[in-house]
């Protein structure tokens, strides 16, 4: 699943291609999306926002200035209001940015939905969750109104995430890291290399850890994914090979590299999430 950096960087992307930019034809193969695409078209909108939080993307698209209409909108009739396209990729989607004419990297069947401006094309491939929202929806929306403090931002609220977590005394701390409304941002890499490199078994139940400790695991969590944001391949390992990016995820059956044990991989959580450590140096049980 996509993390906080990598949605990050998305953000990012489109946000240079498609901000201020009108949308000149909006397209989807999702049933509910092209619903609300007819009732209010995205088409003659203008993308105000491009926006991160967490492992979601949401994008604004906000009428036209002035008294131009939106196409195919009777008139007369009140403001209309923003729509927010709001994307979860988890482990199949991803978000692309083309020039009209260029040729895709993924075949056009897979796109959930597809932003066209004049200047680019912005295909979604595979997403599980693409949703067409007004803003009341968007501000009542469960996924993204219980959100913990987003890790990836600079304004991220580190006493609040602590907090959060230190308030599931009885979770083990590698599921607590993954809790989106605990804290924001943190998918298997980053709960798996933090907890290496902080020597804590993933296993641990919050309680057991004490509250300096989660004040590092929260602290260190921001860090590098703020160090990896404009990293094409992430990286928590500096000063050896280009090939050697990590300490422990992905890493199963080879060294550490601190100890030489052998690096395991074990499923943790009700989601059976993988987590890799070393049953020496996190003294894993």
């Amino acid at each position: 699943m996509p993390e906080g950096d990598t949605l990050f960087r998305a953000a990012t992307t489109l946000r240079k291609a498609l901000l201020g930019r009108t949308v000149t034809r909006f397209e989807s193969s999702v049933p509910g999306v092209s619903v609300v695409d007819d009732r209010t078209p995205v088409a003659g909108r203008v993308v105000s926002a491009v926006e991160a939080r967490g492992k979601h993307l949401l994008i604004t698209f906000s009428p036209p200035s002035g008294d131009s209409p939106i196409p195919h909108t009777p008139s007369p009739q009140p403001p209309a209001p923003d729509l927010i396209l709001h994307t979860h990729l988890r482990m199949t989607g991803s978000w692309h940015v083309y020039r009209p004419g260029e040729p895709w990297q993924k075949p056009e069947r897979y796109a959930k939905v597809v932003i066209h401006t004049g200047a680019f094309i912005a295909p979604c491939f595979s997403a599980p969750v693409v949703e067409l929202l007004t803003e009341w929806q968007a501000q009542r929306h469960t996924d993204l109104q219980e959100l913990g403090p987003d890790a990836m931002t600079e304004e991220f609220d580190a006493e609040e995430a602590k907090q959060r977590i230190l308030r599931r005394p009885d979770v083990e701390i590698g599921v607590a890291l993954m809790n989106q409304r605990l804290m924001a941002g943190v998918g298997n890499v980053y709960k798996s290399e933090v907890l290496f490199m902080l020597r804590v078994s993933p296993f641990s139940k919050v309680r057991e850890l004490g509250e300096n400790v989660v004040e590092q695991l929260v602290a260190e969590s921001h860090r590098y994914l703020r160090l990896n944001q404009d990293r094409g391949s992430r990286r928590t390992v500096f000063g050896l090979s280009e090939r050697d990016r990590l300490w422990a995820y992905g890493r199963s059956g080879e060294p550490c590299r601190v100890c030489g044990e052998t690096i395991r991989m074990r499923r943790q959580g009700l989601d059976a999430r993988s987590t890799y450590y070393c049953p020496r140096c996190q003294q894993t049980g």
